[in-house]
């Protein structure tokens, strides 16, 4: 969600600072700036599995840093710092009314996607929302599969794979996408990684927005190039064919999952 549908503006990194102090990474030090770098590194990755690396292997240290990771952001959201991408509800709503079905995924905990879908008022925007406790015991975020597929399976929105399509702003979400077999995998340039990094990870397509995957979908469900074809252009923002596949068609049906 955050950088994809939800406008970061930093609150990742402002939140970081609580888990730090846990972590014993005081402001302006080494380990701080050398924790921060892989923070920033892994944008899309389940948080839990952040601190697990910076915790160096300490789980109990490791879930004590991002509870206070999840604290502060929560106060943040609280605060009034927590804002949609421009178009992106509507995007999501154009989706759902054209019969799709949209999950809206997450590498929080429950608690902070909550607290979002809260101070935006988007808990009934979608019929399904996901975060990595969500997927089983092991409870696995970006880059593994399981959102997406766990996505496929809650909703049973279709019978393929590869008629799913995830959108994200970071590296960690392409890689989600591809490993889950997704139909189409679009990257979005609102958040975390850009264009050369979101390809180089798997992007089927890349837009300047989530408001622009509507249009894209409906392209793909057209006799088209898809994205990556000749005579496709991966970096679009709208304006494509419209229709829908019939059952068993090719193009990405649903669900969606912007994370």
């Amino acid at each position: 969600m955050a950088g994809t549908t939800v406008a970061d503006d930093g609150l990742v990194e402002r939140a970081f600072a609580g888990a730090a102090r846990v972590l014993g990474a005081g402001p302006g030090t080494p380990a701080h700036h050398r924790m921060l770098e892989h923070v920033r590194a892994t944008m899309g990755e389940s948080k839990i599995s952040v601190f697990r690396h910076l915790a160096d292997g300490d789980e109990e240290l490791a879930r004590h840093a991002n509870a206070a990771f999840e604290r502060e952001y929560g106060e943040l959201v609280a605060q009034g710092h927590c804002a949609p991408v421009p178009g992106a509800r509507e995007a999501v709503e154009e989706l759902c009314a054209a019969g799709r079905t949209v999950v809206l995924t997450t590498g929080f905990a429950r608690a902070t996607q909550d607290a979002i879908l809260d101070a935006l008022g988007w808990r009934a925007l979608v019929a399904l929302t996901l975060c990595p406790a969500d997927t089983g015991p092991a409870g696995r975020g970006r880059p593994y599969p399981d959102l997406v597929l766990a996505a496929l399976l809650r909703t049973g929105a279709v019978d393929d794979v590869r008629r799913v399509a995830v959108a994200g702003d970071t590296a960690y979400d392409m890689r989600t996408g591809v490993r889950a077999g997704a139909g189409a995998v679009v990257g979005v340039l609102t958040g975390a990684h850009g264009a050369r990094e979101l390809r180089g990870a798997g992007a089927s397509a890349v837009l300047d927005s989530v408001a622009g995957l509507p249009a894209l979908l409906n392209g793909l469900e057209t006799d088209g190039p898809q994205p990556g074809e000749p005579g496709s252009d991966e970096r679009q923002s709208g304006g494509a064919g419209a229709g829908r596949p019939e059952p068993g068609g090719s193009g990405p049906g649903g669900p969606v999952t912007p994370s």
